[in-house]
């Protein structure tokens, strides 16, 4: 490959950059051309769209009010026609409309008539159940009066039997009623199963139980009611809970010196045989509660072996004597059943002996029907026989004839039953 000299080079570079800038000239002249032909164009363009803009202008504003005339006149008779077709319209609707009304109105009645018959009887029962309320707001009232006067009256007497329970002899005696009441109650009757207030001689004292109950087999159960309650009945008219909780401590602990003091008596030691303990009867379960509230170890204390004593309300008495009772109902029950054993055993002794008198008169029924029958064979073997002959030798004319004896064949029954010809013993009795 040869290669150029750099002299023959460079002239043809420049002829080639002069060509350039020489064509590069007349484009932008003829670009310059152009473009004021072009400008004057868009002006008379210019100038003619303006012309037709201001041709346009004075057309739209002539059509407008052309247009403007045209459509007043027109909305004028338009709206002139539409106000008489509505009025017409109007009015055939409102002559439609009063005749459906009529008829609603017609069937709306017919469809309220058994609604309104029915608020006026709902009517009718809301004044008919206002004025049993009023009658029966002033019953209550009235009631509500009684009820009050009773409430004075039973605070009165409760305020009157605080009062009297205050004093010993009539709670005293109070206490001995209650008792009296939970005996009955309990079905123990009056001197039958209990004696009330019997004296016992002691070694330099007379001591005096409320009640010695009798149990079945002969032993005893002694209750005492001398309870003090002077603590408990301070403590209802307590003015605070911290002076009542004191006064019912102060409760709780005449119980428990009652308790010991009963069991120093040695009630078990004179009444002879019992039970090796004695009942503290409480009158009211307040009395009981309020105690076991305070000092709820007083029933351990009562029924351990130095003291002995156990605490009893009206409900626990009840159902200790309910149980004593009971024992007497067995004890009954038993002592019928040896006396239904002691009748049946004389009435097997005595149908023993109806049966030997019946075996005997057997006996001598038989022995009678064969005497009976051997005199029978003795007069018709010996005697009729001879008898007979006088008929048949014409000494008997017109006598009937004798009529033939017939021997009875029969015998009488003899006792079978083993109990009653001794063959077996009486069943009963090894029963029993």
């Amino acid at each position: 490959m040869s290669i150029t000299p750099v002299t023959s080079v460079v002239p043809l570079v420049l002829g080639l950059l002069l060509g350039a800038g020489i064509g590069l000239l007349v484009g932008r002249l003829a670009a310059r051309a152009a473009q004021a032909r072009l400008q004057a164009e868009l002006d008379k363009e210019r100038a003619v769209h303006a012309e037709r803009l201001k041709v346009y202008a004075d057309a739209e504003t002539k059509l407008r009010d052309t247009f403007q005339a045209l459509s007043a006149a027109a909305l004028e008779t338009n709206n002139r026609a539409f106000l008489d077709l509505a009025e017409t319209r109007l009015r055939e609707a409102r002559q439609q409309t009063a005749a459906d009304l009529d008829a609603r109105k017609t069937a709306i009645e017919h469809l309220l008539a058994p609604l309104a018959k029915t608020l006026d009887q709902v009517d009718r029962e809301i004044k008919d159940a206002e004025r049993r309320r009023g009658e029966s707001t002033a019953a209550l009232l009235t009631r509500i009066a009684s009820l009050d006067a009773a409430g004075q009256e039973l605070r009165s007497q409760t305020a009157r039997l605080v009062d009297a329970l205050k004093r010993p002899g009539v709670r005293g005696r109070w206490g001995e009623l209650q008792l009296k009441r939970v005996v009955e109650l309990a079905g123990m009757i009056e001197h039958c199963d209990f004696e009330e207030q019997q004296t016992l001689p002691a070694d330099e004292r007379r001591i005096r139980p409320d009640l010695i109950v009798r149990l079945p087999g002969g032993k005893h159960v002694v209750v005492d009611a001398k309870v003090p309650l002077d603590a408990y009945l301070r403590a209802l008219e307590a003015p605070d809970e911290e002076s009542r909780s004191a006064l019912l401590a102060d409760h709780a602990r005449q119980v428990r010196a009652h308790l010991s003091q009963l069991a120093s008596k040695a009630y078990a030691a004179h009444v002879r045989p019992s039970p090796d303990f004695v009942v503290m009867f409480l009158p009211g379960e307040m009395f009981f509660s309020a105690a076991l509230e305070q000092d709820p170890s007083l029933i351990e204390f009562g029924v351990n072996l130095d003291q002995r004593v156990v605490l009893a309300s009206p409900t626990t008495l009840i159902a200790l004597l309910r149980a004593v009772a009971y024992g007497w109902q067995q004890q009954a029950m038993e002592e019928n059943a040896r006396a239904i054993s002691e009748n049946g055993r004389n009435l097997y002794e005595s149908v023993r002996k109806l049966a030997d008198h019946f075996d005997n008169l057997g006996t001598r029924l038989k022995s009678s029907l064969d005497a009976y029958n051997q005199a029978v064979g003795s007069l018709e073997g010996n005697v009729l026989v001879k008898a007979r002959k006088f008929k048949d030798l014409q000494a008997a004319n017109g006598a009937e004839d004798i009529k033939a004896i017939e021997p009875v064949d029969r015998v009488p029954r003899m006792l079978q039953a083993p109990e009653l010809t001794g063959g077996l013993p009486f069943q009963g009795e090894e029963s029993v």
